[in-house]
């Protein structure tokens, strides 16, 4: 009977995590993330900042949460990709040109978005750390899986991934990619992409 209750009560907790979270992400979509603050979240829910308390500590918390949340749906697009039967270098393509369509479809053409984005960066969450190291472990495997087919050279993969990544971090970087789109003297997408793919093959 005891686990039944817990069971319901963790269900019951994580339904309003993710209440408190849409309502939020909703707001900082429309308002931005500066001009939206606990007391509107819960307005919007019909509910009293007490109750938002109760599950997250600040603004700050439920950001990152959030964050967590938009990472998590690039990592599983990734893992998608790097997972697939295609070539490793094909997968690489593929990974770095739709890491580029996310970061310009869902952060630069919403601007809101594009602020909650920099605003995590800017602060250098733990979450952007944990993204960044689940992608170069999924890079690496790819990498891997090249070198034992012949695509690559033998080299360290876990040193070839993060190099990779820091080669590419234009495409998926939102305040980079603002800064570099439309402009004729920076390398586009699929140049820089096959720059580093052909890195991988020297």
């Amino acid at each position: 009977m005891a686990g039944a209750i817990d069971t319901v009560a963790d269900a019951t907790r994580q339904e309003n995590i993710t209440r408190i979270l849409d309502a939020a992400e909703r707001l900082f979509r429309h308002y931005g993330y500066a001009k939206t603050n606990v007391a509107d979240i819960a307005r919007d829910l019909g509910m009293s900042p007490a109750n938002i308390y109760r599950f997250f500590a600040s603004k700050t918390e439920i950001h990152q949460a959030l964050c967590a949340r938009m990472l998590d749906a690039a990592h599983s697009m990734a893992l998608e990709i790097c997972r697939s039967k295609d070539s490793a270098t094909e997968r690489l393509r593929r990974y770095s040109q739709a890491q580029y369509r996310l970061t310009v479809d869902t952060m630069m053409d919403q601007e809101k978005v594009h602020e909650m984005v920099v605003v995590a960066l800017e602060r250098d969450w733990h979450v952007i750390d944990k993204h960044i190291d689940r992608v170069n472990a999924l890079l690496a495997e790819v990498i891997r899986e090249g070198i034992a087919a012949g695509e690559f050279p033998e080299q360290d993969a876990d040193v070839a991934a993060r190099c990779f990544g820091a080669a590419t971090v234009t495409l998926c970087h939102p305040q980079m990619v603002a800064q570099c789109l439309a402009k004729d003297n920076r390398a586009t997408p699929d140049e820089l992409i096959d720059f580093a793919i052909r890195a991988l093959q020297k």
